[in-house]
């Protein structure tokens, strides 16, 4: 499993020596003064802390030692308005140690502080023979109220998907991803078949025609865990390993971080991952089509009209656009079941980052009310997304004179919109559908969230999930 280096215990496990941590808002720092000893406020008072947003100050103890720490929370009204991103940056600044809150948390506010914390000590290793100096582990007794089961149980799955999507592409190609679902069905007593060859060339036409040119095999998998009575939930994640946009190649600098382009099939495995362990009331279905997008003689060609699992036919506009295709049979093929809520996750375009940006997921549905939803659930999680539209107005773009549906529009606008149309047309059955367009990278170092791979919209969707289900 992932590494994390901070810990959570149980209150009644922590030492007697835990070491006092205070939360601090701006308004509510003078009266935090008036709690401390003499030393204490002297210190402050030499420090200038005004209790800064991210800012952490430790308190100095006899013979040097620390006494206590205080943290920031800047301009927010109440303690209880922290948020996971607040407290992952709390332990890497306290140079370990076992620390225990002074005063209680709103529920959710305590399990965002479980959370932070533990996704603040979140490593990659890589693939360095001499791995980095360690961090000094520290360690939270979890606060009061907490869901300290689901903290420990969402940053595994997201550390999981991170690991996943951090792995170089030489490691981690269609078979490994395929093992990695496959070893979560066993764990969690579900089954999983592997589509591949003849029988995925029959069945899954575009999912086979956009991995034919890799020396690694294209395949789908299907996971699926019973529970007979219970609504079925059914995620897609968009498995391509790497994209190099095969025949319609990308310039080097848009190559560079394509091992990422499986960041959709990560976040639905690790989603999965988090419904199984915190025991959600769902009958679960995941399916990943995992292929490599490569340039070789068998590759598929502009102008190609390829069949698709649903029926439609589908005519090749650009290569580059493959994602849409592999989900297209994936979705064809969930989509015959008509799960209660069918979710498919996928680094799918460009234009939804140029519009959101990296941290901003764009979500798209056949419901506005499961978009708002989403959205109200994923501000309080930490996790955000922002609802897009399925603008109908646009669908007859998608049209081609020799098929029954281009990949690609003819025009350079709305590409995240175009993507979205394109998923539309294979989804017909099913009465609640999300289209998650992700990034799954962070660009820049942040507590929590460090330089590498994101899982995205997993903790949205868990919530979003448990609420509707259960």
């Amino acid at each position: 499993m992932p590494l994390l280096t901070h810990r959570l215990i149980a209150p009644g496990d922590a030492a007697a020596g835990a070491l006092p941590l205070w939360l601090a808002t701006e308004a509510g720092l003078p009266a935090l003064r008036e709690r401390l000893d003499p030393a204490a406020r002297q210190w402050l008072q030499a420090q200038n802390f005004l209790a800064e947003r991210g800012r952490v100050l430790t308190l100095p103890g006899a013979g040097g030692a620390i006494a206590g720490a205080i943290a920031g929370l800047g301009p927010l009204a109440t303690p209880d308005q922290v948020g996971v991103w607040d407290a992952a940056g709390w332990p890497d600044r306290l140079c370990g140690g076992t620390y225990a809150l002074q005063a209680p948390l709103e529920a959710r506010a305590a399990t965002r502080v479980a959370l932070g914390w533990l996704l603040g000590g979140y490593r990659y290793s890589g693939e360095r023979a001499t791995p980095p100096r360690p961090t000094p582990a520290a360690t939270l007794a979890a606060p009061a109220g907490a869901d300290a089961a689901y903290a420990s149980a969402a940053a595994r799955a997201t550390a999981w998907g991170r690991d996943l999507i951090n792995a170089p592409p030489n490691r981690l190609g269609p078979a490994e991803l395929a093992a990695a679902a496959l070893a979560l069905a066993t764990e969690f007593g579900g089954s999983g078949a592997v589509h591949q060859g003849e029988v995925l060339q029959q069945r899954f036409p575009l999912i086979h025609a956009v991995g034919a040119a890799s020396a690694r095999a294209p395949c789908l998998v299907d996971c699926r865990w019973p529970r007979p009575g219970s609504p079925q939930v059914t995620l897609v994640g968009k498995g391509v390993c790497f994209d190099s946009g095969g025949l319609d190649i990308k310039p080097s600098a848009g190559m560079l971080l394509m091992k990422k382009d499986m960041g959709g099939a990560a976040c639905a495995l690790a989603l999965a991952r988090l419904l199984l362990e915190m025991g959600a009331p769902v009958e679960l279905r995941l399916l990943i089509p995992a292929v490599e997008n490569s340039v070789g003689s068998r590759a598929y060609r502009p102008g190609d009209v390829w069949p698709s699992r649903k029926g439609l036919t589908v005519e090749i506009g650009n290569t580059d656009a493959e994602g849409r295709l592999v989900l297209a049979d994936a979705l064809a093929e969930a989509d015959a079941d008509k799960p209660a809520l069918l979710v498919d996750l996928a680094t799918l375009t460009g234009a939804a980052r140029t519009a959101l940006g990296p941290d901003l997921p764009a979500a798209f549905g056949n419901a506005d009310t499961l978009l708002t939803e989403l959205k109200a659930l994923g501000e309080e999680e930490g996790d955000p997304v922002w609802p897009m539209p399925l603008w109908t107005p646009y669908d007859e773009d998608l049209n081609s004179r020799v098929a029954d549906l281009g990949n690609v529009s003819a025009t350079a606008f709305a590409g995240a919109i175009f993507g979205a149309l394109f998923l539309r047309r294979f989804v017909t059955a099913s009465p609640a559908w999300l289209h998650l367009d992700l990034y799954g990278w962070n660009p820049k170092d942040r507590p929590g969230r460090p330089l590498g791979a994101e899982a995205q919209c997993v903790r949205a969707l868990y919530r979003l999930i448990r609420r509707r289900f259960g």
